[in-house]
């Protein structure tokens, strides 16, 4: 659920999960639904056994998903992937803020990396011809439907477009999220996908297609929101 758009970006920041995100380049404001599956992501993180663990915040925005993983994965390190470059200041922002970097200057520091990307595709270092392979992906893309016409008139005013809506109605990022998904995961990674309830049934034909088993969960308010997807070897 939404809060006033108004107020939150008058103050500056939201919580989530335990962070404080700022909204300084008024990136698209965090739900509570993506907060509801975001601890869910967290805590089968917390229960893997392994030294460290790489996490890929796509379509990063604001930041907040990766903030809250670096907050409570210890061994996480985590890519800010984003197309909106605006966004960057305030990521880093929020990182020195919550003491999620140790150095003070603003370097990002080894438990973070934001890098420019068009979904998996990096657009500034050419010497690096893909985003790599991650251990867990935690994927919030622009998936509202135009056509439908569901978002508010508050939503509609202040918040950015580019952040909200996507073609086919609103399963166009989704797509591209789930065909370059067995590149960028580990063999025994797993992915997040927040979505509308009326995409659960493309991403469950093209999850498997794709190799993948699929579980689509509700959220706190009892709509199918968000996916996990791993592979099915």
């Amino acid at each position: 659920m939404l809060t006033d758009p108004t107020e939150d970006y008058a103050r500056g920041w939201i919580p989530f999960l335990d962070t404080k995100v700022y909204l300084d380049s008024h990136p698209l404001i965090p739900r509570t639904e993506t907060e509801y599956w975001v601890e869910r992501a967290i805590a089968e993180m917390l229960d893997v056994r392994r030294p460290t663990f790489r996490v890929l915040d796509l379509f990063a925005g604001s930041g907040a998903i990766g903030l809250a993983v670096l907050k409570h994965v210890p061994k996480a390190h985590v890519t800010f992937a984003e197309k909106e470059t605006r966004h960057f200041p305030t990521i880093q922002k929020s990182l020195r803020d919550n003491h999620l970097t140790p150095d003070i200057r603003g370097d990002i520091g080894q438990r973070a990396t934001i890098i420019q990307t068009d979904v998996w595709a990096p657009m500034k270092d050419v010497r690096r011809p893909s985003l790599g392979r991650f251990d867990c992906v935690l994927a919030n893309p622009p998936y509202v439907s135009e056509e439908r016409g569901t978002a508010s008139a508050e939503v509609l005013v202040h918040e950015p477009r580019e952040a909200l809506f996507a073609a086919k109605d609103g399963f166009y990022f989704i797509e591209k999220t789930i065909l370059g998904l067995a590149k960028h995961l580990t063999d025994d990674g797993i992915a997040y996908i927040e979505h509308e309830p009326h995409h659960l049934k493309d991403i469950e034909t093209l999850g498997t297609q794709c190799g993948f088993s699929v579980l689509s969960r509700r959220d706190q308010y009892g709509n199918y929101r968000f996916s996990r997807l791993s592979s099915m070897a």
